[in-house]
């Protein structure tokens, strides 16, 4: 996974920044003031960095232009959200810009498509004897290919990508199935218990009450 810099002078949001992207398997490096982002985005050699545009010292709008020449991509997370503020952003080359409030699933989607955008996707994860191509879209357990629909493989790479983060059922429609739906979310349990019972991972794949599921590896 990444090595990624997290500049946001607020420390609540900086901590629960870093202890999500950190339980989906990212390293993060956090900073909370303008000198101290900047010194570490031209000496730390991340491969991403979540900027906020409003740091005390030097602002990210300055930050951004500084490290051009490291090449590193950036994602403005920021109260900023007029439209001027947006475009300054995106012009000065950042990859993408988040408003504040933000949901911290979303911002971890954001950054996910850069990092596939800019260095490809890792092809394959594994955990318990079980190995996932995402490029073939194939399954292995202990070396024997396990088959799966194409819905079961969908919702399975979104409970790697997202691991270790309890996700609704609703959220789990939206990230399988899209436009695709016209069913109920008892269709996400179908396809739980299915992938529960052919992968053999009901000791990973866990119930969170009232909520969704999560697979925790």
């Amino acid at each position: 996974m990444a090595k990624i810099l997290i500049a946001e002078d607020e420390i609540p949001i900086n901590d629960l920044i870093k202890k999500n992207l950190c339980l989906v398997g990212h390293e993060c490096f956090q900073t909370f003031d303008g000198p101290s982002a900047l010194d570490a985005a031209l000496t730390g050699h991340f491969d991403l960095i979540v900027l906020d545009v409003m740091l005390p010292g030097v602002s990210g709008f300055d930050i951004i232009t500084k490290i051009k020449e490291t090449k590193t991509p950036v994602i403005f997370v920021t109260a900023k959200g007029a439209l001027a503020d947006r475009l300054k952003g995106l012009r000065l080359g950042a990859d993408d810009y988040i408003v504040k409030p933000f949901e911290i699933l979303e911002l971890i989607e954001r950054i996910d498509a850069v990092l596939r955008r800019v260095y490809g996707t890792t092809s394959v994860f594994g955990f318990d004897g079980i190995s996932v191509d995402f490029g073939s879209r194939t399954v292995r357990k202990n070396g024997s290919e396990v088959v799966l629909t194409p819905k079961e493989f969908d919702l399975l790479e979104a409970l790697i990508k997202n691991r270790n983060l309890a996700l609704s059922r609703d959220r789990l429609i939206y990230l399988v199935w899209t436009y695709d739906f016209d069913g109920n979310d008892r269709t996400v349990d179908t396809h739980v218990q299915r992938l529960r019972k052919k992968l053999g991972i009901e000791n990973r794949l866990k119930t969170v009450y009232k909520t969704g599921y999560r697979l925790e590896v």
